[in-house]
């Protein structure tokens, strides 16, 4: 591919089946994560138990993300790739096979979502690593952001059709899941393997952790991540949806759904929006507003009983946090040069686990003690209090102007 005048991303063959295998992934994530949620919560009724499968995605990613990294930046991420969502799948249907059979009980989730969050552990890094190799990067901004709007449309159609087909049977999602992955693998071994490979260096201690020392000796990315981190870590409520849709907003399964898809359908015109309209100025006061934003609605949500509200509360949720996803995403893969980047983005989903799974268990536990409406007020009111501790904390994120300053080749 000739970088200095690159094709347009829709020609890009590459491309396509990077989009294809993320969207079934992101398709099969949200559809079995629906199927989980109201699993367990009408085995248990049980706010804990529902914060405790964030956490048991969030630990194999705790535990192996330097190993991730590294990894990433020495084999072939494509073939790595496949190996994930070929185990995703596998599982899926062995849930599949348990539902069925009426074996698969709350432990047998657990479990079953520790394999999928391990296998997640490596595909997203090692993914989003291979990004920058099959685009020309004066099109990396344009395709994060076709990239996000492509799977929050995956993110909307997911929980919905999740939803829908627990309606049939709880069976059926987890079957389907099996499907998404299994062809989200065929097309990641169709992407042509990108013509700069990763440069295999010694192992040491040094080259494991490199990715943490590299995002620490930049402030402006180290800004954005953490910022986002800590944001949603507070502010998300993805995990007690099920408690406000059955106990709150007194409806069922399809209601859920809608709930979990509202937020994706926020992001997805965002994701639009953006794709059409790169950031060129302001950026870093616009990621800060939207952060606070993201904290307001939140609280609004928690207090809302109109499922009306509810959903409006939530798309505009979607939305801000999809320009926070947008601008980090940009700067890690602007900045970090291609021999970097598996560990780089192994660290950054390390930030983004510990956001959304972490987030999931510290809502559930906050929930089981006070309930989930104070649950949310609560983790909103830290999102805006997050925000003011970066603004003076990371003063150079908020200098932040056009996205396109901070590439690696031109600052080095």
């Amino acid at each position: 591919m000739d970088l200095s005048s690159p094709p347009p991303l829709r020609k890009n063959g590459s491309w396509r089946h990077f989009l294809s295998s993320r969207v079934l992934s992101a398709l099969g994530f949200q559809a079995i994560g629906v199927a989980v949620g109201w699993l367990v919560y009408d085995q248990t009724r049980s706010a804990f138990a529902l914060g405790l499968v964030g956490l048991f995605q969030f630990i194999p990613v705790l535990i192996l993300t330097f190993i991730v990294g590294h990894v990433a930046d020495r084999y072939d991420r494509r073939i790595i790739g496949l190996v994930c969502q070929i185990v995703q799948a596998v599982t899926a249907g062995v849930m599949a096979l348990g539902v069925w059979q009426g074996w698969l009980d709350t432990t047998g989730i657990f479990i079953g979502i520790t394999v999928l969050g391990t296998a997640v552990a490596f595909e997203r890094p090692t993914m989003a690593a291979l990004l920058p190799g099959i685009v020309a990067p004066s099109q990396l901004q344009p395709a994060i952001a076709t990239s996000t709007s492509f799977m929050q449309t995956a993110i909307i159609v997911g929980p919905a059709l999740g939803g829908l087909l627990y309606g049939f049977g709880p069976v059926v999602p987890f079957t389907l899941v099996a499907v998404f992955y299994f062809l989200a693998a065929i097309n990641v071994i169709r992407i042509t393997r990108p013509t700069t490979r990763p440069e295999r260096q010694k192992t040491s201690l040094s080259t494991i952790f490199a990715g943490v020392s590299f995002i620490a000796k930049r402030p402006v990315m180290l800004g954005s991540l953490s910022l986002d981190m800590v944001a949603v870590l507070l502010g998300g409520v993805t995990a007690l949806l099920p408690m406000f849709a059955r106990d709150i907003l007194e409806a069922g399964p399809w209601a859920l759904g809608f709930l979990r898809a509202a937020p994706a359908m926020g992001a997805l015109l965002m994701a639009i929006w953006v794709a059409w309209h790169p950031f060129t100025r302001h950026t870093g006061r616009i990621m800060f507003s939207a952060v606070a934003i993201f904290g307001i609605v939140t609280i609004v949500f928690a207090l809302s009983t109109n499922i009306v509200i509810s959903v409006l509360a939530l798309l505009i949720l979607g939305a801000a946090d999809t320009i926070s996803v947008v601008i980090r995403s940009s700067l890690v893969q602007l900045m970090t040069p291609p021999d970097m980047r598996g560990r780089v983005n192994a660290v950054n989903n390390l930030f983004i686990g510990a956001s959304n799974q972490l987030g999931d268990f510290e809502s559930g536990v906050i929930a089981g003690f006070a309930g989930p409406v104070l649950a949310g007020v609560i983790g909103g009111v830290g999102t805006i209090a997050a925000v003011v501790v970066w603004l003076v904390v990371f003063p150079q994120l908020r200098r932040v102007q056009n996205l396109s300053d901070y590439d690696y080749t031109r600052i080095g």
